[in-house]
C-alpha cells in the first residue's frame, strides 16, 4: 500500500523533502487541455492518509456529506481479507482543503458507512455536515464520482490532501487482479510512471483531467520490485501469470460505489447494480 504514515515527526521530515503545496509532480508527457482545472479543492487530510469529499449524481444538498479514502486507512487498522465494515460509529476528523491546499475547516465523521480491503481498497465515512453546509460556509463543492469505468490513456491527477500535492500522469492500463500480501483487488487502475505516489497519498482521489470527476482512489505501488508482498503488489492475469512492475503505482476504481448509494446518501449494498463486497452472514 501507499502506506499510512505513523507519527507527526516522520510527516514533518517528509513534508520538508517534498514540493510546495499544490504543485504537480512532473508528467512524463504533455497532458491534453483540461476542461476543468484540477486542484485540491474538496480534498481532505487525514492524520495518516488522504481523502476527498465526494458525491454521487443523486446526492442532494441536504444529505450528509461523504468522505472517500482507503480501507487500509481506517483508524482501527487494516480490515482482514473478506472483512466488510458497515455502519460503524466513528468520530474521525478530516481537514478540509481549498484549491491551493490551505486548511479551511475540520470536518467530523458520524460513522464509517462502508469499508473493505477485499476486491477493492475503499472506506466511506458519513459526516455530521451536509453538502449545503460545506458549500455555504467554505465555498467547497464535493467531487463527483464518475458513473462509468475509466478508459485507458486518460490523463488523471492524484490529488493528495495529506501532502497538499498533485501527481499528474495517465491511465496506463488495468490489472485483472492486483495481489499484495494477504489482499487481492480486482480491475485495478495502473498509472503511467509519472505518478510517483508515496506514503500518505493513500486514499487520494484520482481525478479525470477532462471531466473533473473521480474515477479511482489511490492505494498502492510496487516499491522495491518484490513479488506480491506487502508494499510490492504484483499483477495477475486471467491465466494466472504474474507480472511485477517496480516503481509503478495503482488505484482502485470508484464507479462501483455509485450504484450502492441510495436515498439520503445511505450505503445500501442490496441496491440493484451494487457489486461491492458484502459482510459475511453472522457478522
Amino acid at each position: 500500500m501507499n502506506k499510512p504514515l505513523v507519527g507527526t515527526g516522520l510527516a514533518v521530515l517528509l513534508c520538508a523533502a517534498t514540493a510546495a503545496p499544490a504543485t504537480a509532480a512532473g508528467a512524463e508527457r504533455a497532458a491534453p487541455p483540461s476542461v476543468k482545472a484540477v486542484d485540491l479543492a474538496g480534498t481532505v487530510a487525514l492524520d495518516n492518509c488522504s481523502g476527498s469529499v465526494v458525491r454521487v449524481p443523486g446526492s442532494q444538498p441536504g444529505d450528509p456529506a461523504l468522505v472517500l479514502s482507503n480501507g487500509h486507512c481506517l483508524e482501527s487498522g487494516f480490515p482482514a481479507p473478506g472483512e466488510v465494515v458497515v455502519d460503524k460509529p466513528s468520530t474521525r476528523r478530516f481537514t478540509l482543503l481549498n484549491a491551493s491546499g490551505g486548511s479551511l475547516a475540520t470536518l467530523r465523521a458520524s460513522k464509517i458507512a462502508y469499508a473493505t480491503m477485499t476486491d477493492t481498497d475503499m472506506s466511506v465515512y458519513e459526516l455530521t455536515t451536509t453538502y449545503r453546509d460545506i458549500e455555504t460556509k467554505y465555498g467547497i463543492k464535493a467531487l463527483e464520482l464518475n458513473t462509468a469505468r475509466p478508459a485507458q490513456g486518460r490523463a488523471v491527477t492524484v490529488a493528495s490532501g495529506f501532502w497538499k500535492k498533485l501527481y499528474k500522469c495517465g491511465i496506463d492500463g488495468f490489472a485483472y487482479r492486483l495481489k499484495e500480501g494477504s489482499w487481492t483487488w480486482k480491475d485495478s487502475v495502473r498509472y503511467t510512471s509519472a505518478c510517483k505516489t508515496i506514503g500518505g497519498t493513500s486514499g487520494a482521489p484520482v481525478i479525470d483531467d477532462a471531466t473533473g470527476k473521480v474515477v479511482a482512489v489511490n492505494n498502492t505501488g510496487n516499491e522495491r520490485g518484490g513479488r506480491c508482498t506487502d508494499n510490492n503488489p504484483c499483477e495477475v492475469d486471467e491465466s494466472g501469470r504474474v507480472t511485477v512492475r517496480e516503481g509503478i503505482n495503482y488505484g482502485q476504481q470508484t464507479y462501483t460505489l455509485v450504484p450502492c448509494v441510495g436515498t439520503g446518501n445511505k450505503i445500501d449494498l442490496g441496491r440493484a447494480g451494487c457489486t461491492l463486497p458484502k459482510p459475511a452472514r453472522g457478522r
